[in-house]
């Protein structure tokens, strides 16, 4: 007991021995010495003092103390100076009481008694409030500990939420109760291989590269709205129910956007590798943090583990960022570190010992898809995947999508929609677009519900969508299957689509052999290359001069012809005007000419010719050295390999209308 305690006690002690010693007084008990006290006065002296003694240890304990020290005769006895005895044994013990005391020795015993009874009494009176006090705080105490552990239990049962929190998940419950109906697009997403039109080729090397036991990284190219991604997705579900790949059923198929992708220097996030959350600048987990623990945060290519990860736009990622993914290509793990981790700390959990120690499995199979040129993406890359091309839609492609998509609309057509859908577009994905959003005008118009039996679209629906979105025919140029002098079509790429170049030519003749050619400057220096090309074999193949002519060569729209592929198309429109010899309108060709009249190989055969199918062209001309570049069962088209341009006159002029000429003249 400290100092301060023991004083109080002293104080409080000292208070009620005052208290009392006055309520002895007002009894008469206190203060009896005067020898003329007579033994009445003693006696009820006595008997306040056994009775003050009963109340202070009760009858029973009374009588029982008197029992074990052997003075229950002296208690009960009549005599004045026997009971004196007895209240010495029992106030004072053993050593204060050795013999029954004179008469006139009794005031100064009960004196004696008075004082060590009044010092009991304090002393007890002390230890009840002691022991109310502390039965008080004992009190308090378990109560706040019983508040503690309901805190504790309804915090384990209820978490973090409050009242605000639990109105928040309900907010969220109810939208998502309240959701829209699903979009055309998922309506209209195929299903299964079989409704991926018009990439036939694509899709069976798809599943060739995957379904197998050591299935390749990929590269897909192609425009886009081709179905490179949905094509991917499918070609992978139908690959793992082949028993020999080692995908199990389960793999994953992870999706994400290279364009989102960038890499940070600071590597505080890295959503496709994972990064580490120290404890300190970024916050790992509280009770990481609490103990310093760096806490590692796994990423894309560990949660496709066992499958695929498919990157949309792989040429549009950061190059940093792409070769840490090469790197992660070929150790199949992710390596972290961190200033913060400690091998040796005890407190670090095994799983975050496991990944700085031996990586995260980063087991998996690339699949990129871009729209960018092969030439634009990075060797390391092209290097680790197959390369598989996606074709560019053609009309016949389109028409088949939109009769599909009406289908699962439920609605029928106008005979021109799908003809019409095609003049407009080379991608699916626009195709069914427009179709959906003439869907979405006929039940405007018609005001009727999702629950009309049927729904007609009509063309002048479509053509009201077409206008309102501001959409132009997507090919401007056809081919017309009649002959003309001064014209002819090129072939050209943009992307992975072919187009045309319509190229035309006037001749005038004039007098001496000061004549000119003029040619756009916006076609570039690789064109005007090839325009003196052609003007040095058409002297060689003709013998004139083409001075004595002025000769104007234009290409139509102004587009800048980067390569000398058009060559040959250059030289036949000169050709042609100055011999005045008719082309025909339904052939393109495509060819780079050497100075001895011998057609030399070009790039982007496939997209050319395809590009020269959507605009209805009957014949493509091309140099011999490009047959192997020919699409395997092509069909629609013929396309005629030449070796020299003499050999491409051949299929180019219209020997009829010439013949007829020759004549009348």
């Amino acid at each position: 007991m400290s100092h301060k305690r023991l004083d109080l006690t002293k104080e409080i002690t000292e208070r009620n021995m005052k208290k009392i010693m006055e309520k002895l007084s007002k009894t008469g008990i206190l203060g009896l010495k005067s020898e003329k006290q007579d033994d009445e006065a003693l006696l009820r002296q006595v008997d306040a003092l056994f009775e003050m003694l009963s109340e202070l240890y009760g009858a029973d304990k009374l009588v029982l103390k008197g029992t074990k020290l052997e003075i229950l005769p002296y208690m009960r006895s009549e005599k004045l100076e026997e009971r004196v005895l007895a209240l010495q044994f029992l106030v004072l013990g053993r050593t204060g009481a050795k013999k029954v005391p004179q008469l006139n020795e009794v005031p100064a015993v009960l004196m004696q008694v008075e004082e060590e009874l009044a010092t009991v009494m304090a002393r007890r009176s002390v230890e009840e409030k002691l022991e109310k006090l502390v039965v008080e705080k004992m009190q308090e105490r378990h109560e706040e500990y019983l508040r503690e552990i309901k805190l504790q239990v309804l915090k384990e049962n209820s978490g973090p939420e409050t009242a605000q929190t639990f109105k928040r998940l309900a907010m969220l419950e109810k939208m998502d109760h309240q959701g829209l109906t699903r979009s055309a697009m998922e309506v209209l997403r195929p299903q299964r291989l079989e409704e991926v039109v018009g990439q036939e080729r694509a899709i069976r090397a798809l599943l060739s590269k995957l379904a197998s036991p050591y299935p390749q990284h990929i590269i897909c190219y192609g425009p886009p709205g081709v179905g490179k991604t949905t094509a991917a997705r499918l070609a992978f579900s139908a690959a793992k129910e082949r028993k020999v790949v080692p995908f199990s059923k389960e793999a994953p198929f992870i999706e994400i956007d290279g364009t989102t992708l960038r890499w940070d220097p600071r590597e505080v996030t890295n959503p496709l590798l994972g990064s580490v959350h120290d404890p300190i600048y970024q916050g790992a987990r509280k009770d990481l943090a609490d103990t310093g623990i760096p806490e590692p945060k796994l990423g894309l290519v560990t949660d496709a583990h066992g499958g695929i990860l498919f990157i949309d736009e792989i040429g549009e990622m950061d190059s940093m960022l792409l070769n840490k993914l090469l790197k992660v290509l070929e150790d199949k793990r992710v390596f972290f570190d961190s200033a913060y981790y400690d091998p040796t700390d005890n407190n670090i959990p095994q799983w975050i010992k496991k990944i700085f120690e031996a990586g995260a499995p980063a087991d998996f199979i690339l699949v990129g898809a871009t729209t960018r040129d092969p030439s634009e993406l990075n060797p390391a890359l092209r290097s680790r995947c197959a390369e598989i091309f996606f074709e560019p839609l053609t009309p016949t492609d389109i028409k088949a999508i939109i009769h599909n998509a009406a289908e699962k609309l439920g609605v029928t057509l106008d005979e021109a929609i799908p003809e019409r859908i095609a003049e407009y577009t080379i991608e699916g994905r626009k195709a069914v677009n427009l179709l959906a959003d003439t869907y979405s005008l006929t039940l405007y118009r018609e005001e009727c519900g999702d629950g009309t039996p049927t729904v007609h679209i009509r063309e002048e629906d479509l053509l009201e969508v077409l206008r309102t979105s501001r959409l132009s025919p997507y090919v401007l140029q056809r081919g017309e299957h009649n002959s003309e002098a001064g014209r002819i079509f090129g072939l050209g790429v943009t992307g992975f689509v072919g187009s045309l170049i319509e190229l035309e030519a006037v001749a005038f003749p004039i007098e001496g052999d000061k004549g000119s050619i003029r040619f756009n400057d916006t076609a570039g220096s690789m064109a005007k290359d090839s325009l003196f090309n052609a003007s040095s074999v058409f002297r060689h193949l003709t013998g004139k001069e083409l001075n004595h002519h002025d000769v104007h060569v234009n290409v139509i729209g102004g587009a800048n012809i980067d390569g000398p592929s058009a060559g040959l198309a250059i030289f036949l429109a000169i050709y042609s005007a100055v011999e005045e010899v008719p082309l025909w309108q339904d052939v393109a060709v495509t060819g780079e000419i050497s100075l001895r009249g011998k057609l030399k190989a070009v790039g982007g055969i496939f997209e050319k010719i395809y590009g020269a199918r959507q605009a209805g062209m009957r014949r493509v001309i091309i140099p011999k050295e490009n047959s192997k570049d020919i699409p395997s069962g092509l069909k629609g088209i013929e396309v005629i390999p030449v070796d020299t341009i003499k050999e491409a006159l051949e299929y180019v002029v219209d020997r009829e209308r010439k013949t007829e000429k020759a004549v009348a003249s």
